[in-house]
């Protein structure tokens, strides 16, 4: 598997690239996505997300977690199959993380950063494996498979 993980200029965090790389690769391993899977994760600051949220979403707010699927999203229950491209990798898409909300949402659940960004990580790519938690029949779904991925990685201590 490909991740890419980009960090804003001027963000500033704690938790290493290597440890944001595995809680990816985890959470795709969990959905089983194929190993020529290709995936980005970006952390930003509030107003980035802000008006991204804005661009995608008509929300003019900041936001925890947007996701951005590469593969065409039809109105179904269950996430796209894979097919494969014509480079052999298949790119699912991108996740972007606001780490100022992420800190803020940590200090409010009473846990640690990590375990935020575990949380949002995984929420992100669910979404660009296709469940979308706005839809009341996969709402169930989605929560259901955060909380056990969420375990799984706990177990291996990521």
């Amino acid at each position: 598997m490909e991740i890419n993980i980009l960090i804003e200029e001027g963000i500033e965090i704690t938790t290493s690239s290597s440890w944001l790389e595995k809680t990816v690769e985890a959470s795709l391993v969990a959905e089983k996505a194929p190993p020529n899977s290709e995936i980005s994760l970006v952390i930003t600051g509030q107003e980035r997300i802000r008006e991204l949220n804005l661009e995608y979403r008509g929300q003019d707010k900041p936001t925890d977690v947007l996701s951005f699927s590469m593969a065409e999203q039809k109105e179904q229950e269950e996430p796209v199959n894979f097919i494969e491209p014509p480079d052999g990798m298949l790119h699912l898409g991108e996740v972007v993380i606001s780490y100022p909300q992420a800190v803020i949402q940590a200090e409010e659940n009473n846990h640690s950063i990590n375990r935020e960004l575990a949380v949002l990580i995984v929420h992100g790519v669910l979404h660009i494996l296709g469940y979308d938690h706005e839809k009341p029949e996969m709402e169930t779904a989605m929560t259901t498979r955060e909380k056990e991925i969420l375990a799984e990685l706990e177990k291996e201590n990521i």
